[in-house]
């Protein structure tokens, strides 16, 4: 966990260094890139040392733990962006809207209208990004690729502003295949950004036209494994279903 103030500036500026070299493959540099630290199971204290070092941009997972410690970041820092970049229930859509700037998980039309709703409500409009499940995985979130089309539309037709696509790869295979196709799709749907790439493979998104970068092992170090509770019933939990 980073909490020292130089070790976390050099952590950046060392991550920096290498975006910058992966950008320049593609005539950009580490100015065109966003950097998204994702702070997930993060707290306050070591996300600090990040902010002093000059980094403005973060992501989250859910939205609970995101209540728990932004706020009070947000009052010391108003010039922080703060994107989810976590599955997000239709139930929890107004409460996403009032704490993020930038949405990167819109992967269906349950989740589009209550995002609608809610910005509806708030009299603003986060943009987005639409989420797709690029390796056909059952186990993760995600529109199918031939749904994308439709959810796009959509997204115009309520005035939600689409920022471009976002994807996570299957694990433990080359993502560059995956990273070109999200990147054809998103120029024949004429999207400009391509939120792809984390801490294993930034540089080949990059490489593919990545514009925003989701980063967090290489910015805070591994995080500590997260217990979970054993049911009673020993029936084991039921994981990774499907965000309603």
């Amino acid at each position: 966990m980073t909490t020292d103030i130089p070790e976390a500036a050099a952590r950046l500026a060392t991550l920096r260094d290498q975006i910058d070299r992966a950008a320049r493959l593609t005539q950009r540099s580490a100015d065109d890139i966003n950097l998204i630290a994702v702070s997930k199971t993060q707290p306050a204290g070591a996300i600090l040392p990040l902010i002093h070092a000059g980094q403005r941009g973060f992501g989250e997972n859910r939205v609970q733990e995101s209540q728990d410690k932004w706020p009070a970041l947000r009052e010391q820092f108003s010039d922080l962006t703060l994107h989810l970049v976590g599955q997000l229930q239709s139930n929890k859509a107004a409460d996403a809207v009032a704490l993020f700037d930038v949405i990167h998980s819109l992967d269906r039309l349950s989740l589009l209208t209550a995002l609608a709703r809610a910005m509806d409500a708030a009299g603003k409009r986060l943009p987005c990004f639409i989420q797709v499940n690029i390796g056909a995985e059952e186990q993760k979130g995600g529109c199918p690729i031939a749904d994308v089309p439709a959810l796009i539309a959509a997204a115009r037709d309520a005035d939600i502003p689409l920022l471009g696509l976002m994807c996570v790869p299957p694990a433990d295979v080359e993502p560059a295949p995956y990273f070109a196709l999200l990147a054809k799709m998103a120029r024949e749907e004429g999207l400009p950004r391509l939120s792809m790439g984390m801490s294993g493979d930034f540089e080949t998104a990059l490489m593919l036209g990545a514009t925003d970068i989701r980063v967090g092992t290489a910015l805070f170090g591994e995080r500590a494994p997260v217990s979970r509770p054993v049911p009673r019933s020993g029936l084991g939990m039921i994981r990774n279903a499907p965000a309603r």
